[in-house]
């Protein structure tokens, strides 16, 4: 596949579809960001993307509209990204379509997106009757914006990640809402909080927040920011064990939560933020 991200939806205007349109889905190869970050071969971490999509509606087969809210889980070894606007387009594909049921709506999306991550993907639906059941929560950990800190670089610096090596290794969970950076195409902002856990030599606690404030102009998609951040921590830190977790605001009813670890803890939280 040689799709790039100049050549879908993204900053194009769009005819929204109404009936179902799997053919709208726009995957892009994981690997051409990859290549950038000198990741051949196996991959140091492990992981998930969580999509949460909350404007996901459809017809019985009486014509009644549904709704419900979908949550997708896509391992982060898929060769595959899917752009967040055709993936926006795909589902309001189903707005005037009638379907069978929430069980036959499940086959049709699990067969859709697993065929454009290309890797089976997990899906679950939450209906109306649940949605009271659904948690908020923020990501914990000791907050590194407390830091005063002066700024004057807005872009990734893996220079300013340095550690503590000549001390006994720590374990650390530190977190930061102050993440933002820009659509790969459309320049249009993302806003985030990350959450980082290791077990290593102790992070500098005020060139990480640095180094995080410094993806505020760089242009790159959710998922290949956090690997990013979680490649330059692991080679300029070297801690032990490593996990990247960030919590991206919704744009067009979707939010997008990547999750990168090198170490087995057990899928992350799937908590909406205030923010989100």
């Amino acid at each position: 596949m040689n799709n790039t991200p100049d050549q879908s939806p993204l900053g194009k205007s769009s005819a929204y579809q109404t009936q179902y349109a799997p053919d709208l889905l726009f995957p892009i190869p994981r690997q051409q960001k990859r290549d950038e970050l000198q990741l051949t071969g196996t991959l140091p971490f492990f992981g998930l993307d969580i999509w949460n999509a909350y404007e996901l509606s459809w017809l019985n087969m009486r014509g009644k509209p549904q709704v419900a809210i979908a949550t997708i889980s896509v391992p982060a070894d898929s060769p595959n990204i899917v752009e967040s606007k055709s993936f926006k387009l795909y589902l309001n594909s189903f707005n005037q379509t009638r379907v069978a049921g929430p069980d036959a709506l499940l086959a049709l999306l699990r067969d859709d997106l697993s065929n454009a991550f290309g890797a089976p993907v997990h899906i679950t639906l939450t209906e109306p009757e649940h949605f009271g059941k659904l948690k908020m929560g923020e990501l914990e950990g000791y907050s590194l914006d407390r830091l005063d800190i002066e700024i004057d670089d807005y872009s990734p610096a893996p220079h300013l990640l340095t550690a503590n090596v000549n001390e006994a290794p720590v374990e650390e969970t530190l977190v930061s809402n102050l993440l933002k950076s820009n659509c790969l195409v459309t320049g249009q902002p993302d806003w985030g909080s990350v959450q980082i856990h290791y077990v290593g030599p102790q992070i500098e606690q005020e060139g990480l927040l640095r180094y995080l404030i410094g993806f505020r102009e760089h242009n790159e998609f959710h998922e290949q920011c956090v690997e990013r951040i979680f490649v330059d921590i692991l080679r300029q830190c070297k801690p032990t064990k490593l996990a990247v977790y960030a919590r991206y605001t919704r744009r067009g009813g979707l939010d997008i939560n990547p999750w990168r670890a090198n170490f087995s803890t057990g899928r992350p939280p799937n908590l909406r933020g205030a923010r989100q």
